[in-house]
């Protein structure tokens, strides 16, 4: 017999069912006896003891499904060790659910904040698998975390329909793309999409650099200009001032996101209209592409087998095409950057995309 739990937590993104499935599946067809049980609504289902048993009926026609069938919430990390309002301990309750459960692993399927988490409770003696998921590809230790793919597809997908409108109009537009800290998706999305501008967190713009790409263009002929902006990218200014004093001038924006401030910064050098399109929380949405689909059926059955063998305590991670056991002790609390002098900004700047450096 085995026990194991299940919970997703964080932002939610198209690929989660196809993970669990996975990791289902892959037991299913090599133990006698299983027992599945799903925390509701990410880490709160753990703490507050809010849990279903699962059978084989939830893990059926679940593959092409997106969003997550347990739900999803996000606990900071940095909060977990503070007493919730009515003083309970969330690390200890969430240790007697998983030993009232008498559960032989917890399965935990998130991006960087759950996995700190996964950690502390591997830290506190629980048996742990982590599950990389992310639309933002952000994991370190794994070369893509699922949901990425399925992503960038949505982005890139917006930045195609984007073109029509632009070239009809002789306008310039920016897609905002989701990434807050990191700029993959924006990257990928952008060079799939044929962005001419490209703004990432890691490559603080310099607005009149964006402004001299966009007249470039125009000067040879080229009536519209795309660019694919990342809602974390930075201005050099504002990358030149502390932590505090961005976050204070960030409360202060008079701009609903960063695009909008740089469209309003280049109509005002170039005196034309900016438009703004913000895909949003539709990059997360609909289906598992079936990059994604893959990815997470060979990730939940290599979870399976690190189950069955009573190896815990790591992330299922690919790297270099192959599924890899990654200690979590490793990795938590790391982000993979993009490298601002790596192999693909050069290259992209070698067919003539500007980052606004």
């Amino acid at each position: 017999m085995k026990r194991i739990g299940m919970l997703t937590s964080g932002g939610d993104c198209q690929a989660l069912n196809a993970a669990m499935r996975g990791v289902v599946k892959g037991l299913s067809a090599n133990v006698d006896e299983l027992e599945v049980y799903g925390f509701e609504n990410g880490y709160k289902g753990l703490i507050y003891g809010n849990y279903r048993l699962l059978t084989s009926a939830d893990f059926s026609g679940i593959l092409t499904r997106g969003g997550t069938i347990l739900g999803s919430s996000r606990q900071p990390f940095k909060l977990m060790r503070t007493p919730d309002e009515n003083g309970l301990d969330k690390v200890e309750a969430m240790k007697q659910t998983y030993y009232k459960l008498n559960l032989d692993c917890l399965v935990i399927l998130g991006g960087n904040g759950t996995q700190k988490t996964a950690n502390l409770l591997r830290e506190e003696g629980l048996n742990i698998i982590h599950l990389p998921k992310t639309i933002d590809n952000d994991i370190y230790g794994t070369d893509v975390t699922f949901g990425f793919q399925s992503a960038i597809n949505i982005a890139t997908d917006a930045i195609d329909c984007i073109h029509t409108t632009a070239a009809s109009h002789n306008r310039v537009f920016i897609v905002e793309v989701m990434g807050h800290k990191v700029g993959w998706l924006t990257l990928y999305a952008g060079i799939a999409g044929g962005a001419d501008i490209i703004l990432l967190p890691e490559i603080p713009y310099d607005i009149n650099k964006v402004v001299d790409a966009i007249q470039k263009r125009s000067k040879a002929g080229k009536g519209f200009t795309i660019l694919a902006v990342a809602e974390g990218a930075i201005s050099k200014e504002d990358a030149a001032l502390s932590k505090k004093e961005y976050k204070a001038k960030v409360a202060a924006r008079k701009y609903p996101s960063v695009s909008y401030e740089i469209a309003d910064h280049i109509s005002g050098k170039l005196g034309s209209e900016v438009r703004v399109a913000v895909p949003g929380h539709t990059q997360r949405g609909g289906s598992p592409c079936p990059y994604d689909r893959v990815l997470c059926t060979r990730l939940g059955a290599a979870a399976a087998k690190a189950i069955m063998d009573e190896d815990y305590g790591y992330m299922i991670a690919m790297v270099n095409n192959k599924t890899k056991k990654v200690p979590l002790a490793d990795v938590a609390g790391k982000l993979k950057m993009v490298d601002p002098n790596g192999q693909m900004v050069k290259e992209a700047k070698r067919i003539g995309i500007s980052f606004g450096d």
